[in-house]
């Protein structure tokens, strides 16, 4: 837009180049053509001379600007070179610090390395420990079956002590078919002669036959007769009415360190005299009644509990919780358990849902959309019952699947190679790729856990660790967490198939009955015995 000042001096330029024409035309008698002509050269005159001084006071600010940006573009540079020099400062600190915590890393890398091979190296000298207890028996086997000698006769003095007269009486053997051994009347004393002490006899212990030593002890309860299908079910009905549900806890540890890292709680009924229920008999019946809900709706109660206690001296455990198909294609028993677990969601890392792979196999419509409303808020799932290898590791990450527990003798078993679409070694790192943990269960014997570190198994979980066992009244710790240090081990009742793949061997029963040790402890215990 044009400036004021630039129109006034052009009126005025006009006015003077006019004033100058009139001027020749009145007073110095030009014609007034050259008049205009004289007029017409001033204003043109007048023209060129502002445009010249304009351009040129132009010039003089625009130098002055250059100046002003010169000076304002060296200051900047100066600051960039400024931020330069600190930023190269900071880049190396950091450089220097990341090969520090390299330096670090490696140097505990290296620890952890001789760690898991020392860790190994105990292992492999457990189970060879094992090995030579094992053998134990059966050498014992053959020397109490061969013929002992009378332990109640008095023990005779050499006959080299004693004179001619005196008789020498040798002990009684009892005959080699006998089917027990017991110690013989003393029929005959040996009488020393005047000057001799009598040597003081040495109490010696019967020698148990196989027959006592298996036999049950007379105080050992009667099995309970079986039931019929309504007793199971009003036993069942009452147990839950009355509230007799419990949660034993079984602890999943870290391989090879054997470190508590999760729980799985299994579930057990007691009936009006206390005895338990195991799963194999009630679970079916329970199904059929439509009690499976009711009994996963409690369950999950409890472990909620649970939890809660278990976190209050540690914030990284987890507890595993079983749900069976019924309740997961149910639309009324799923609402009241979403309802619970949305109340609770605060726990959900920590709280891990647990379904059998014939049930995450057979999914339909309606179990699809319950696992996806259950992913949505946050949980986590895991399989068990695994029968065969074969795995779409996406496919279970998709749905939410960040464990899966396999069988130790599934897993170690030589014709999975051959049928499964991936060898077993290679199970583990193949499930990691897609964020999903493998867990070897049912472990029972220390050559197993030297065959799974092997395989690059980061979880077992067994007898061989600890039993089932139950959770401890509210009141009788602090935080009631030693819900796995109860002295009480008993059957693990899961509720699964009693088809499942991977029964429990011999020992598991007499590891239920007692907590079973391991270390120099353990191996001291056992080779003493039984007290």
């Amino acid at each position: 837009m044009i400036r004021i000042s630039t129109i006034f001096i052009a009126i005025c330029m006009v006015l003077v180049a006019a004033s100058l024409g009139l001027i020749l035309y009145s007073v110095a008698g030009m014609s007034g053509s050259e008049s205009a002509i004289v007029a017409l050269a001033a204003l043109t005159f007048l023209i060129l001379y502002n445009a010249v001084s304009m351009r040129l006071r132009d010039r003089s600010d625009v130098g002055s600007q250059i100046a002003d940006l010169s000076r304002g573009t060296a200051d900047l540079a100066r600051q960039v070179a400024e931020f330069g020099r600190r930023l190269s400062a900071v880049e190396g600190r950091v450089v220097s610090s990341n090969s520090v915590s390299t330096d670090r890393l490696q140097g505990v890398i290296s620890e952890i390395n001789e760690l898991g091979g020392l860790m190994k190296q105990l292992a492999v000298t457990v189970a060879q420990h094992e090995d030579l207890i094992a053998a134990i028996p059966s050498q014992a086997q053959p020397a109490a079956s061969a013929p002992t000698p009378s332990a109640s006769a008095e023990p005779v003095r050499p006959a080299a002590a004693a004179p001619a007269s005196t008789p020498v009486v040798e002990p009684k053997i009892a005959p080699a078919t006998a089917p027990e051994v017991k110690p013989a009347e003393p029929s005959m004393r040996v009488t020393p002669p005047a000057g001799l002490t009598p040597a003081k006899p040495v109490p010696s212990q019967p020698s148990p036959s196989p027959v006592a030593t298996n036999a049950p002890p007379a105080a050992a309860a009667a099995p309970a007769a079986p039931r019929s299908q309504p007793q199971m079910l009003a036993a069942v009905k009452a147990a839950l009415d009355d509230n007799r549900l419990d949660i034993y806890l079984q602890p999943l540890v870290t391989l090879p360190q054997r470190k508590v890292r999760f729980y799985e709680a299994v579930t057990r009924l007691r009936d009006e005299r206390d005895q338990v229920l195991a799963a194999e008999d009630f679970f079916g019946i329970a199904e059929a009644a439509g009690l499976v809900g009711r009994i996963d709706h409690m369950v999950m109660l409890r472990c909620v509990q649970v939890l809660r206690r278990l976190m209050v001296r540690n914030k990284e455990v987890g507890i595993f919780c079983n749900v069976s198909s019924a309740t997961l294609s149910s639309p009324a028993n799923f609402s009241q358990c979403l309802d619970f677990l949305e109340a609770n969601r605060a726990l959900a890392p920590s709280f891990v849902l647990e379904f059998k792979q014939a049930t995450l196999r057979n999914l339909g419509p309606t179990e699809t959309e319950h696992l996806a409303a259950l992913a949505q808020r946050g949980y986590r799932f895991s399989m068990d019952h695994v029968t065969e290898l074969r795995f779409e590791p996406r496919e279970l990450a998709d749905r939410g699947i960040r464990f899966i527990k396999v069988p130790a003798a599934l897993l170690l078993d030589p014709k999975q190679g051959s049928v499964s679409d991936i060898h077993p070694t290679d199970l583990s790192d193949l499930l990691g790729r897609f964020g999903i943990d493998l867990i070897a269960e049912r472990i029972e014997g220390e050559r197993s856990v030297i065959d799974l570190l092997d395989y690059d198994v980061r979880f077992g979980q067994g007898f061989l660790f600890a039993p089932p066992r139950p959770l401890r009244p509210e009141g009788s710790s602090a935080t009631g967490v030693a819900a796995a240090a109860s002295p009480g081990g008993g059957q693990d009742i899961k509720i699964q198939d009693p088809n499942a793949a991977g029964p429990h061997s011999s020992d598991a029963s007499t590891t239920s009955a007692s907590p079973r040790s391991v270390g120099n402890a353990a191996l001291a215990r056992r080779i003493a015995g039984p007290a």
